[in-house]
C-alpha cells in the first residue's frame, strides 16, 4: 500500500514558464482530441509510456512521449510530441497551431478556417495569460513561504487556518486554486477582451482586489426575484450591507432622490468602463441608471465575476462582465436571476428537512437577484448585462475548526514545495491515499446522489462550485455548494416530495426544470460531480502516488454502490435500478468543449460519452 510520503514531484514545477505554459496547452488539446473522439482512439498504438497515432495520409505518425492512459478515455501527455515522416525523420511539435494544422484532415468533422483561427487565437491568449499568472505566482509563493518559515510552520493549510478565519481562509485558497483553470478546457485562461494590466488587476490568480461601484437602477425598471424570507428588499439590504447601505442612501439623497424608489446595482469596473457607458448610455442620460455611487472593495473568486466583499459577513455578489472567457460571453441572464433564488428556496427547505444529510451538505443560498426590465418593452434579454445576484455566506458561520477549500485548490501546487495542496491533507490525516479518498468520495457522493435521486435536484458539484470542509486532521467532513441559476431539476421527483418549482420560460432559452426525461438532469450531475471532480481526483492521486492499478475507481464504485444501497429504501425500485445502471455501467456523458469551440459555438449542447471508469 502506498504511504503518504511516497510522492512524485509535481510536474507543474517548471523554471521555464514559456515551455510549461505551451506544454500545458498541448496537454489539454491532446486530452480533448481523444476524449471527444475527434481522433480515432482505436488507431492509437501504445508502447510503454509513449503512444503513436498513424495519420490518414498513410505515411506519417504522431508520437506522444511521457503519456499515460487512465480510465474514462483520459490520455495525459506531459512529454514532447513529434511528427514522424515515412523516412523516419522526426520534427518536434512545439505550438498548438502546428498540432492543429497536422491533425486537421484526421478530425471527425471539418471545421471552417474561421473556426480554426478563432480557436488558435483563444488558445494563444490563454497561454499568454498563463505565463503572466505563473510569473506572478513565483513571487506570491515566496512571500507565503517566508511567512510560514517565520512561524516555523511546514503545512500551508495549517498556516492558513491559524492566520485566517474561515471566510478569509476560503478566499485565499479559492484565489490560490485559480491558477490551473478548468481541467480539460483547451482555452482555460482565454480572456481576449482584457489587456495585461486588466488581467493582473482583476483576476483571482493574481490575488486581486477589485473595487465595485454601487450604482442605482430605478426600481420600476427592475425584475426582482427573492427568497421568501426577504419580505422587504430595502430592509434586507440594510441588514446584509450595514455599512454600505446608509452611504448609498445618503448618496441618492444628495442627488435629490428617494432611496426607496431605487435598488442598488453593483458594477464591475471593467464592465462599467467598456460596456455600460456605451450600451446603456440612453438609460444613463434618461436618469434610469446612475453609475457613480459609493465603492466597495471585493476579492474576485476563480469564476472572475463572482465577487466577495472583503468586509466581514457580506454576501457574494455575482455580476455580468461583457468579456469572452473560456467558452462564452459572461452575461448574467434572466434565467439565472429567476431560478437562483427559487432553487435556493427549495434546497434550503430540503436541507432543513434532511438535517443537511447528516451535516454533510450546506449551500450558499442566492437570497435575492434582479435585472433591468423596461416596463413597456418587457424584454428579458435586455438585462443580461445589467443584473446582479446576491449569494449569502451562511455556511461559513460555523464554530468548528475547519478549513473550506474550493476543490480546484486541491490540485494546485503548494507555496513552499513542489507538491499539490491535497498531499498535505493526506499527510495530516495519517491515512494512506486510498482510505483518504474513500472518505472524501463518500462525503461528496452521499449528498449529491440524495439530492438527485430523492428530490430530482442536480447540484453542479464541479471543482469551481464546490468547497470541501476539512478538519484539523485533513479529513473531509462536509461539502458546500454554490451557483444555482443554471441548476437542473426533475419536476416529478420534486413534486413527489411535496415541492413545486416554477420554471423560467423565454423563447430560445433552455428550461432547467424537466418534466419528462430525467436524462438532462442526470448528465448535469455526471458532468460536474463525476467527470470534472471525482474522476479528476482519482487519476490525479493515482499519478501522484504512483498507484499502478485502478484502485481509486474501484473505491469510487464501491462508495457509489454504498450510497445507492443507503438510499434504496426511499426510492421506487425500478427507478433505483435504472439510475444505478446508468451511473455504474453506462458511458459518462460530458460536453465536447473543443469541438464546440472549433465550431464557434453554433451548438452548445454537443456531448461525448466517456467509457465508464467504474468498469475499468
Amino acid at each position: 500500500m502506498e504511504q503518504p510520503g511516497k510522492l512524485s514531484t509535481n510536474k507543474n514545477n517548471h523554471t521555464n514558464l514559456f515551455d510549461y505554459s505551451m506544454r500545458n496547452a498541448l496537454t489539454r488539446i491532446v486530452r480533448c482530441l481523444f476524449a471527444e473522439k475527434l481522433l480515432d482512439v482505436t488507431q492509437v498504438i501504445i508502447s510503454n509510456n509513449q503512444i503513436s497515432y498513424p495519420l490518414s495520409d498513410g505515411i506519417s505518425k504522431l508520437h506522444f512521449e511521457k503519456t499515460t492512459i487512465y480510465p474514462a478515455n483520459t490520455i495525459i501527455n506531459r512529454g514532447d510530441i513529434f511528427l514522424e515522416s515515412s523516412n523516419g525523420h522526426k520534427v518536434q511539435i512545439q505550438t498548438h497551431e502546428h498540432l492543429i494544422d497536422i491533425i486537421l484532415n484526421d478530425l471527425d468533422f471539418r471545421p471552417t478556417m474561421e473556426g480554426i483561427n478563432q480557436f488558435n487565437d483563444d488558445v494563444a491568449n490563454s497561454i499568454h495569460n498563463d505565463r503572466m499568472a505563473r510569473k506572478h505566482r513565483k513571487n506570491w509563493r515566496a512571500t507565503i513561504a517566508k511567512k510560514m518559515a517565520k512561524d516555523d510552520e511546514r503545512f500551508f493549510t495549517k498556516w492558513v487556518m491559524a492566520h485566517h478565519d474561515i471566510r478569509d481562509g476560503a478566499t485565499l485558497l479559492d484565489q490560490w486554486g485559480a491558477l490551473e483553470g478548468h481541467p480539460y478546457y483547451p482555452t482555460w485562461k482565454s480572456r481576449p477582451g482584457l489587456n495585461e494590466q486588466d488581467i493582473e488587476d482583476l483576476s483571482a490568480e493574481f490575488g486581486a482586489r477589485v473595487t465595485l461601484r454601487i450604482g442605482a437602477l430605478r426600481a420600476d425598471m427592475i425584475y426582482c426575484e427573492k427568497m421568501p424570507h426577504v419580505k422587504d428588499i430595502h430592509q434586507w439590504l440594510s441588514e446584509v450591507f450595514p455599512d454600505t447601505w446608509p452611504i448609498w442612501c445618503e448618496w441618492l439623497k444628495n442627488e435629490g432622490l428617494e432611496p426607496g424608489m431605487w435598488l442598488p446595482l453593483p458594477l464591475h469596473p471593467w464592465h462599467l468602463k467598456h460596456w455600460i457607458h456605451k450600451n446603456f448610455a440612453k438609460e444613463i442620460k434618461d436618469g434610469i441608471l446612475l453609475t457613480d455611487g459609493p465603492m466597495l472593495e471585493t476579492a474576485p473568486s476563480m469564476s472572475f465575476r463572482t465577487m466577495l466583499p472583503t468586509s466581514s459577513k457580506l454576501p457574494f455578489i455575482k455580476l455580468p462582465v461583457a468579456i469572452w472567457m473560456t467558452s462564452e460571453m459572461r452575461s448574467l441572464q434572466a434565467k439565472s436571476i429567476h431560478m437562483g433564488p427559487r432553487i435556493s428556496t427549495i434546497i434550503d427547505a430540503i436541507l432543513k428537512a434532511e438535517n443537511g444529510f447528516d451535516g454533510m451538505l450546506d449551500c450558499f443560498r442566492e437570497e435575492a437577484a434582479w435585472h433591468f426590465l423596461h416596463p413597456e418593452r418587457k424584454n428579458d434579454a435586455e438585462g443580461e448585462f445589467l443584473s446582479v445576484v446576491f449569494r449569502n455566506t451562511s455556511p461559513w458561520q460555523i464554530e468548528s475548526n475547519t478549513l473550506a477549500v474550493t476543490v480546484a485548490a486541491l490540485f494546485t501546487e503548494l507555496p513552499h514545495r513542489p507538491l499539490p495542496v491535497v498531499s498535505e491533507f493526506i499527510e495530516l490525516s495519517g491515512q494512506d491515499p486510498s482510505n483518504w479518498f474513500r472518505n472524501y468520495a463518500y462525503i461528496v457522493l452521499k449528498p449529491v446522489l440524495a439530492m438527485y435521486l430523492i428530490y430530482g435536484v442536480a447540484l453542479e458539484a464541479h471543482q469551481q462550485n464546490t468547497q470541501i470542509l476539512f478538519d484539523e486532521k485533513g479529513m473531509a467532513q462536509a461539502m458546500l455548494i454554490r451557483d444555482f441559476g443554471d441548476g437542473r431539476t426533475w419536476a416529478p421527483a420534486l413534486r413527489k416530495q411535496g415541492y413545486e418549482l416554477k420554471p423560467y420560460s423565454w423563447p430560445g432559452i433552455l428550461s432547467t426544470v424537466f418534466e419528462d426525461d430525467i436524462e438532462p438532469v442526470r448528465t448535469f450531475v455526471v458532468d460536474a460531480c463525476f467527470v470534472s471532480h471525482l474522476h479528476e481526483l482519482a487519476w490525479f492521486l493515482t499519478d501522484l502516488y504512483h498507484i499502478t492499478d485502478n484502485r481509486m475507481w474501484n473505491i469510487l464504485g464501491e462508495e457509489l454502490e454504498r450510497v445507492f444501497n443507503e438510499l434504496r429504501p426511499r426510492l421506487d425500485e425500478q427507478f433505483w435500478d435504472q439510475e444505478r445502471q446508468h451511473f455504474m455501467h453506462h458511458p459518462w456523458f460530458t460536453r465536447s468543449l473543443m469541438k464546440m469551440h472549433l465550431q464557434q459555438y453554433t451548438d452548445y449542447r454537443i456531448q461525448h460519452g466517456l467509457n465508464n471508469p467504474l468498469l475499468a
